[in-house]
């Protein structure tokens, strides 16, 4: 099977799939659910910070097809600009969906340290007893047209990791990214299914919704696996570009969400284990 359509189908699993399980998760929300999330993101964000720091960067100095190693300000603008893209698409989510708890008082904790924060539950909740259905009911309709933004440069970093594995489909970079964003497109799908299903639509209609919404990975996928098969500089930077992405989700959203849903080592520990799990896969 040709190598763009094992990128799509495995792109569409880790996008559609992991979203969509987020949403059903959100359908039957079990409120005592946190340590296990809380373990999941950080045992996600250490296989990503392997799989950045053991293959994506230095393989961003030696792509396939170079015949020379590659400049280091070439690899150091990649990583930049990947974690900006990140950190400025988070910042427009951010912007469009909080605007309803702006106010921070006793019933609207400043920090998200517990799943139902993490996922809006507890606000959102709020907000429906008092009336405000449509106001949720639009809120998870942004949150889904933000997240599907948001999947775009995820997606290419499963595309740009791809373009640097040769004919390898399993037990690459490219396939242990694409499980790692699966794992971490799980709480996106929450939050965008809690606010859908609160403000009125139906269970199965939000859960497509939410799936729908991961669908833009696949096109992040194929536009990076494109660029990174233009020529040896194009694939360095689409590397390095998915590993500064990478960088920001690790740091700033899998690893912050971790500790602050279970305040105890169990997540550092749990980080440990998923950096020397993702080694060992890379080396296999």
């Amino acid at each position: 099977m040709d190598k763009v359509l094992w990128v799509v189908i495995i792109t569409a699993i880790a996008g559609i799939g992991g979203t969509g399980t987020g949403g059903i998760i959100g359908v039957i929300l079990k409120r005592d659910s946190t340590k296990v999330v809380s373990l999941l993101l950080a045992f996600a964000g250490g296989i990503m910070l392997a799989v950045v720091n053991f293959d994506l960067i230095p393989e961003s100095f030696n792509p396939e097809g170079a015949t020379s190693e590659m400049p280091l300000v070439l690899v150091i603008f990649g990583v930049a600009l990947g974690y900006c893209a990140i950190y400025i698409l988070n910042l427009i989510i951010d912007n469009k969906v909080n605007p309803e708890l702006a106010h921070i008082d006793e019933n609207h904790p400043a920090t998200a340290d517990g799943l139902d924060e993490l996922i809006h539950a507890d606000h959102l909740k709020k907000h429906t007893d008092e009336g405000n259905k449509y106001e949720i009911f639009i809120a998870g309709i942004v949150m889904a047209c933000a997240i599907g933004l948001h999947n775009i440069p995820e997606g290419m970093v499963i595309g740009a990791s791809y373009a640097g594995a040769g004919n390898e489909l399993f037990g690459n970079a490219g396939f242990l990214v694409a499980i790692v964003i699966g794992l971490h497109n799980i709480p996106e799908g929450m939050s965008v299914s809690v606010p859908l299903i609160t403000g009125g639509m139906k269970s199965s209609k939000a859960v497509f919704v939410t799936a729908l919404s991961g669908a833009s990975t696949v096109i992040g996928a194929v536009l990076g696996l494109l660029i990174g098969l233009i020529s040896p500089i194009w694939l360095s930077l689409s590397l390095s570009f998915a590993g500064g992405a990478m960088l920001y989700v690790v740091f700033g959203e899998l690893l912050p969400e971790a500790f602050l849903m279970w305040r105890s080592k169990a997540p550092g520990a749990m980080t440990l284990i998923g950096t020397l799990t993702g080694l060992i896969l890379i080396h296999i």
